[in-house]
């Protein structure tokens, strides 16, 4: 095993621990002349009590992450990352991408940032990138924000 990433896979939510996050990928990749791959998990469970009411929010789910990855896309395009792709998958973002993208896409480093969005989201997230560092079956980074180091 090499000691060069060439294929770097980086969890993304619209959170500003994941934007974070992404910027590292972005850097990690271009040094390692690696392939980006970015991933958004929607968890239908946080939808099903709203779904019942709201049959549209899947959808609006779906279209707020494929907003999100283009405009990542081209961030990491511009920045010169040679080749980069994305993932919208839907169920639990621990078991996806620690067990399912990763493998999929032949990653051997996972991206992550240490928390996602509010607080409720936050006990989940952190479960997340813990789950992931425990079932990874490659390197994985867990990026802490400017914030979280003060």
């Amino acid at each position: 095993m090499g000691l060069t990433y060439k294929n770097v896979l980086v969890a993304v939510d619209g959170s500003k621990e994941a934007a974070w996050a992404f910027k590292k990928a972005v850097e990690v990749a271009k040094r390692n002349d690696a392939k980006l791959i970015m991933t958004h998990v929607i968890d239908l469970r946080t939808f099903a009590t709203v779904e019942a009411y709201d049959r549209t929010i899947s959808e609006r789910a779906k279209e707020f992450a494929k907003e999100l990855l283009e405009n990542y896309k081209l961030q990491a395009i511009d920045a010169g990352v040679r080749e980069v792709t994305y993932e919208i998958e839907y169920g639990s973002p621990k078991v996806k991408i620690a067990k399912e993208i990763a493998k999929k896409f032949n990653v051997d480093l996972i991206i992550c940032g240490a928390t996602g969005m509010n607080a409720v989201e936050r006990f989940f997230i952190g479960s997340v990138s813990e789950h992931i560092v425990r079932y990874a079956p490659c390197d994985v980074m867990i990026i802490r924000t400017e914030k979280e180091e003060e």
